[in-house]
């Protein structure tokens, strides 16, 4: 058996986190569907850029917009806009038959905008009406100020996906505003049944810093301390989110989310990303393995795919060694490692990285479409 079709056996949906023109005009992307039971796709700036620059997929959008003297940022979303827009349709069957459950496509605010509430809610809202379909989300980081654009959001009625999430405190800081939004939808008599999230829990992003941060003190470190380093090493990623999920179990139960659920309420799953594993000592699925667990997304790149289709073992993990996860994180304090403070500068890092990414883009889009499109 396929052990990515065995993942939704186990409650698991597997999500491609890739985007480029042609996965959906070759008929990939429906192969996906078809054969490994591929049930969303996810995409970012530097998905996007890598697309744009590493491929001849936009060239005939290019030749299009080139007379028109449109701005590169004006062409990029024209650009983004078809290919989310086809690749949600490609996956209305899945949202559909999953009961709105699955099937959908994630496209990302403006990173500029990580940083402003108002910026970021008028961002979400044009995307939304501009897409059209029902079956796509909008991405906003989940920074302090993408809490209340978060809660306004889904209060209008938008499906969010919550990006950049590192540390457990800003997991339920999001997952709170999902239930104020839906609360507010319930209290005007509003549907708030097909009101969809999911919260962009990023994995290995944690582990390859914890690994400079050791790296950085190893010389100065005591001996207890280097003893702290290798219990904890590699460990990190997966502690932190096998804690956050048992915080979704909680925040999703009992009366207050019951009163929800009663007017058809979906919960904001939890959706595993930045699981191509960085460090090539560790398993190259090692972070689909270790978490797998009902009512999570783990959204997948292309290579990892690859990987976990040939050799993935399929197992629940994600409630399994919950106490070796807690001790784990108890260690990497008595390390001297502060967990807030390697959540912070991910968090920093990721909304540069970006930035950068989507500045790099739109450059890469103005540079094509004085070309006429072609690479140069």
């Amino acid at each position: 058996m396929n052990p990515l079709l065995e993942l939704g056996k186990l409650g698991q949906s597997v999500w491609l986190d890739f985007m480029r023109r042609s996965l959906v005009t070759s008929g990939e992307l429906k192969r996906l569907i078809d054969n490994d039971g591929i049930k969303g796709l996810t995409s970012n700036p530097t998905i996007f850029q890598k697309a744009v620059e590493g491929s001849e997929d936009y060239d005939d959008l290019f030749r299009e917009w080139a007379p028109r003297g449109a701005s590169a940022g004006e062409v990029f979303e024209a650009l983004a806009i078809r290919d989310i827009g086809d690749a949600a349709r490609v996956f209305r069957p899945v949202w559909e038959q999953t009961k709105h459950g699955d099937g959908y496509c994630s496209i990302e605010v403006s990173p500029t905008l990580a940083h402003d509430t108002k910026g970021s809610i008028v961002e979400a809202q044009r995307l939304w009406k501009k897409l059209g379909v029902q079956n796509v989300m909008i991405k906003i980081p989940g920074t302090v100020e993408g809490v209340p654009a978060v809660e306004q959001c889904v209060a209008d009625g938008l499906n969010i996906n919550i990006t950049l999430l590192f540390s457990q405190d800003a997991y339920v800081a999001v997952a709170e505003a999902y239930i104020r939004g839906l609360e507010k939808r319930a209290a005007r008599g509003e549907d708030v049944s097909r009101s969809t999230s999911v919260a962009s829990f990023f994995v290995s992003r944690i582990d390859t810093l914890v690994e400079k941060t050791i790296a950085s003190r190893e010389k100065t470190a005591t001996p207890q301390q280097r003893a702290l380093f290798d219990e904890v090493q590699g460990k990190v990623a997966i502690a932190n989110a096998k804690q956050a999920y048992q915080k979704y179990k909680k925040l999703f139960s009992g009366p207050r989310w019951e009163a929800l659920a009663a007017k058809g309420a979906k919960t904001q799953r939890v959706l595993w990303a930045s699981t191509g594993t960085k460090n090539p000592k560790y398993s190259d699925v090692l972070y689909i393995e270790e978490l797998i667990g009902r009512d999570t997304v783990n959204t997948i790149p292309p290579a990892t795919l690859d990987a976990f289709r040939d050799h993935g073992k399929v197992r629940p993990t994600l409630e399994q060694g919950l106490d070796e996860a807690d001790a784990v994180m108890r260690k990497l304090e008595q390390a001297g490692i502060s967990m807030k403070a390697v959540t912070d500068q991910l968090v920093e890092d990721g909304v540069k990285s970006f930035s950068e990414s989507f500045e790099q883009l739109i450059s890469a889009v103005g540079t094509r479409v004085k070309s006429g499109g072609g690479r140069k």
